[in-house]
């Protein structure tokens, strides 16, 4: 799998690309060379996309508008589907399948914006009912909110920009986008997409460089009307802080539970959750983390799900043979290695995996652990899952829901009653019921609750984030 180039990206601003004297490299996680610089944004060009992104809702751009741009830049993302994969693959050290698989799913989420864009709607109000209004007639409308700023993660930088950029435009809104400072080029390539597809400028901006200055300079900007994050709770809670009465929808991570129960298929219970708890090196708010087990099939399930851990292959993420790839940064590896090393010290036991090399960490599977451990009770973002058992259906879901954490769960089961009991017991924001906790798809609702964050993720939903209900009431 050949290299992408090396590249200078700019600034995109105002439908201009723009090279400013500061400029960031970013790395190849997985050989740690340049692949590409990128500019680094100074407090005038935040202000100046903040106009620019004001001044473009005085122009009208119709829904049928939007649906046409959001699908020719879904069909421009499959056009450079693998070059997209290897930029994947490089600056975030996503396996190249898994990251064409993105590429798929992000063109997925601008078509189903696209769709969305001519379905907003509002609805007939029967305010004439009301005493004194018989001669009245009302409805409502759904209208932009405004200028939006989307500040995204480095773990799956072009899906997740999409699913803040295509329901953003699609409603109608200007949209400010700040990706990740490691994973950069992703988002600027996202651009030229856009710009391909004669995306009317001010409508985007990407901009580049420090987070906490750009953020800092967005959050003080109060032309921007609402902000919409995922990333770290403590993130999240400063920008809420920040934002005011402003709007604000985040996505804040998750250590994700997935119950097995007696009942299950066992075999591909262990298949399922063992792929699902180290794709992209575990770095994904709902990779699977801890694993509920009950009793009586737990034996069976483990030493399936080992076998399968075994099986995958860790290396460069450009050969198309290779499952896992490195962390993105090893300091992150380094972390990850001390909460194993620490969770062992307190009894745990790895079962497979546990060791470090440089920036890749093994898929690791640890039992003996308790629910106080930090593996088990904060958010590992790593190649690491904890299995344990359990004996009642009460017993279990009180397990899971003693977390901060709310985003998603999942639960293996072939009883109708227990799916059922979960589903009003279980605090989350999602319950994946013979599957695990990684299940998504882009057009359901995807959000969650207590220290997951707040607000819905998932074009329709999104869309209704972005908008505000404006009623109409007309005296006849």
């Amino acid at each position: 799998m050949s290299a992408i180039a090396t590249r200078n990206y700019g600034l995109f601003i105002d439908g201009q690309w723009k090279e400013t004297n500061n400029q960031d490299e970013v790395i190849d996680k997985c050989t740690g060379s340049v692949i590409g610089t990128v500019s680094v944004s100074t407090k005038e060009d935040v202000d100046l996309a903040v106009e620019s992104a004001k001044k473009a809702l005085r122009k009208s751009f119709h829904p049928y508008e939007r649906y046409t741009v959001l699908k020719k830049a879904a069909e421009g993302l499959m056009a450079r589907q693998e070059e997209l994969a290897v930029i994947l693959a490089e600056e975030v050290g996503k396996p190249i399948d898994e990251g064409r698989g993105e590429v798929a799913r992000a063109a997925q989420t601008l078509e189903i914006s696209a769709e969305e864009a001519k379905r907003i709607h509002g609805e007939g109000i029967p305010v004439e009912a009301a005493p004194g209004s018989e001669n009245r007639q009302a409805y409502t409308k759904r209208v932009p909110v405004g200028v939006i700023a989307a500040i995204t993660p480095f773990n799956v930088p072009l899906n997740l920009a999409c699913h803040k950029i295509g329901p953003a435009l699609a409603a109608g809104n200007s949209v400010i986008l700040k990706p990740a400072e490691v994973t950069p080029i992703t988002a600027l390539v996202l651009a030229e997409v856009f710009e391909a597809a004669q995306l009317p400028p001010g409508r985007l901006h990407v901009l580049t460089g420090e987070g906490p200055a750009i953020g800092g300079w967005l959050l003080d900007n109060q032309d921007v009307n609402m902000f919409t994050f995922t990333g770290s709770p403590r993130v999240g809670q400063l920008i809420r802080e920040k934002a005011g009465l402003r709007k604000v929808a985040l996505e804040l991570g998750n250590n994700s539970a997935t119950i097995i129960h007696r009942d299950a298929n066992i075999s591909e219970a262990a298949t399922v959750t063992a792929q699902k708890s180290f794709n992209n090196a575990g770095q994904v708010c709902i990779s699977v983390q801890r694993v509920y087990v009950h009793e009586e099939v737990y034996e069976e399930f483990l030493t399936k799900m080992k076998e399968v851990a075994n099986s995958l292959v860790v290396g460069d993420p450009k050969d198309e043979s290779v499952n896992i790839g490195p962390m993105i940064a090893e300091k992150e590896a380094i972390r990850v290695e001390q909460w194993v090393n620490e969770a062992v010290s307190s009894g745990a036991v790895i079962e497979t995996g546990g060791r470090r090399e440089g920036v890749f960490y093994q898929p690791t599977i640890l039992t003996h652990v308790h629910d106080d451990m930090k593996v088990c009770r904060q958010e590992v973002f790593g190649p690491v899952v904890a299995v344990t058992t359990y004996q009642t259906e009460e017993e279990v879901i009180a397990r899971v829901n003693d977390s901060e954490y709310g985003l998603q769960a999942g639960l293996f089961t072939n009883s109708l009653a227990f799916a059922m009991k979960a589903a009003d017991e279980i605090e989350v924001g999602g319950l994946m019921i013979n599957d695990t906790s990684g299940y998504r798809v882009d057009q359901m609702p995807y959000g969650g609750v207590k220290k997951s964050g707040s607000g819905k993720e998932g074009p329709k939903y999104a869309i209704q984030e972005m908008t505000e209900e404006r009623i109409v009431v007309f005296n006849i």
